[in-house]
């Protein structure tokens, strides 16, 4: 085991891949001699030579329209997204092409080997265009996976199952958490399940469920609703699609109730589509309604981000709003 941040989590996942299988590629803007903007490829153009890690025109578009044709002929290209913000400009190569290759072919050809790196989220001062999540957009389109993780041990894991997953798999990364969240990763190569929510906290009276680094929002809600006797269960999504319904349903209908949150806005945002869900599997049992917490229908502010965000203190009173409903 090592002590590492989620960037070095990750650059150790890719370090780990890359040794394993000559196939794996990782290319993007700034990607190699740089290190990418937050340095999550560092010294892997050095190590493994200008073929297996390097740079791409600034072209969102070409970069995974080149990443699917990688994929389709046989090698597992790792394609990072600057910023989440400037995803969209592949929106069509993501929708239209990643996630329908194995389908419009009847299985003849497939680019499951792609796996897309973005990092997304607030909390960095980033402003309109480096702050966006935007999970919810692609988690309407079949044919995709779409990983969130919280921490460096999960990050590595996560990573590397997505690589080896045969499905083309979006990795969103919290990059607010990047250098702030360290823990203890395991040095070796492993894989933790994706489509696969983990309960992080068990309780009885109320189910708290988000991913990434509302995770840690969650953390403090809960401590500080436990003091005053409120029995939480916390889960991590870690996969938004498809995602774990059965976990979270047999944990609501323990708890009879269920908050769930996330930085992206509230309408359309992907907590809708699980209390929608989970309002159909576990109406009877419900208490009380299921409360979203998220952040704003509106472009996302830089003066006003800390009033933007889903907060501690926002997450424990919809706790408290729950229990006492």
């Amino acid at each position: 085991m090592s002590k590492m941040n989620m960037l070095q989590a990750i650059n150790n996942a890719l370090d780990t891949a890359m040794a394993a299988d000559e196939r794996v590629l990782c290319f993007g803007e700034d990607v190699g001699v740089f290190g990418g903007v937050f340095r999550a490829t560092s010294n892997l153009q050095q190590k493994y030579g200008k073929a297996r890690c390097f740079n791409t025109p600034l072209v969102e578009q070409g970069i995974i329209g080149f990443a699917n044709g990688l994929a389709a002929q046989g090698s597992v290209p790792v394609a990072e997204i600057q910023f989440a913000d400037y995803i969209f400009p592949a929106f069509d190569q993501i929708v239209n092409e990643s996630a329908k290759y194995r389908y419009r072919s009847g299985n003849l050809f497939n680019v499951g080997g792609l796996t897309i790196r973005a990092p997304y989220g607030g909390g960095i001062a980033g402003g309109l265009y480096h702050s966006q999540s935007p999970e919810a957009y692609f988690a309407h389109t079949p044919g995709l996976k779409i990983v969130v993780p919280r921490n460096p041990h999960q990050a590595k894991g996560l990573l590397l199952a997505a690589i080896h997953d045969p499905n083309p798999v979006l990795f969103f990364e919290p990059k607010r958490l990047y250098r702030a969240s360290v823990g203890e990763v395991p040095d070796e190569d492993y894989r933790l399940p994706l489509s696969e929510a983990e309960i992080t906290k068990e309780g009885t009276d109320v189910t708290v469920l988000g991913w990434g680094a509302q995770m840690e929002v969650i953390d403090q809600a809960v401590e500080r609703a436990e003091k005053e006797g409120i029995s939480c269960e916390v889960i991590d999504l870690r996969t938004i699609l498809p995602w774990d319904v059965e976990t979270v349903a047999n944990s609501v209908f323990k708890t009879g109730r269920l908050v769930v949150t996330h930085e992206a806005p509230l309408t359309g945002g992907f907590a809708g589509e699980i209390a929608a869900t989970i309002q159909e599997r576990c109406f009877l049992y419900l208490e009380s309604p299921i409360a979203r917490v998220t952040g704003m229908d509106t472009p996302f502010p830089l003066v006003l981000e800390k009033e933007h965000l889903p907060n501690h203190l926002k997450v424990y009173e919809a706790i408290r709003a729950s229990v006492e409903f």
